[in-house]
């Protein structure tokens, strides 16, 4: 019934190629979502088995005036559709990840790209924590179930205790809470499974 780790190398595959693993039994569509430059493309990228798919642009004179650019200076993409990943987990658990846009003027695919995905992962970058209010309220509103990542950068403040971050983004008791660098595979793979943990273990009122 187990799949192999997500460290044993799969076959070798067509670039871009998304084959359904043969061990896969669950298959679970899971967003990625989080505010301009908090590192969504970068976990996708971490975490994935196949080759992701981006669809990014350079960004223009034009977008960075409508995208805050604060403590992103050095950002010069971004994604304007999806990220899309997979990765394969023990016990045949296979998560479809997708990274969703992180700025308002896209929250008109908002909708088609959360159907049918069971959970959120978002991220979350605690020098700017203004930045995540619209997109977590965005995830609350579409009633999906979620797990919020810090991403840890080089330059994140140390001196915020977990409280003081839950009070900040006002979140739930049960909404799990962890910190994670999106450029390792295995920090990232530990966001992702607090993810699935909470989806399997919640409160099923709280479904309804």
């Amino acid at each position: 019934m187990a799949s192999a780790p997500s460290s044993t190398p799969s076959a070798p595959r067509a670039p871009g190629a998304i084959h359904q693993p043969d061990t896969a039994r669950d298959l679970v569509k899971i967003l990625v979502a989080g505010p301009f430059g908090v590192g969504k493309t970068t976990l996708i990228d971490s975490v994935s088995e196949i080759r992701p798919l981006h669809t990014e642009e350079h960004l223009s004179e034009a977008s960075a005036r409508v995208d805050d650019l604060d403590g992103v200076r050095d950002k010069a993409t971004t994604t304007v559709a999806i990220d899309f990943g997979r990765i394969s987990l023990p016990g045949g658990v296979v998560l479809y990840l997708f990274g969703t846009p992180g700025q308002e003027r896209f929250r008109s695919l908002w909708d088609d790209i959360a159907y049918g995905a069971l959970g959120a992962l978002v991220l979350v970058d605690s020098r700017r924590l203004d930045a995540s209010f619209d997109v977590l309220g965005l995830v609350e509103d579409s009633g999906l179930p979620y797990a919020v990542a810090f991403n840890a950068f080089p330059d994140s403040p140390t001196h915020h205790g977990e409280e003081r971050l839950r009070r900040a983004l006002d979140l739930e008791p049960s909404t799990p809470l962890v910190t994670c660098d999106a450029r390792d595979a295995n920090s990232s793979i530990d966001a992702l499974l607090a993810l699935v943990d909470h989806l399997i273990t919640r409160d099923p009122a709280e479904a309804r």
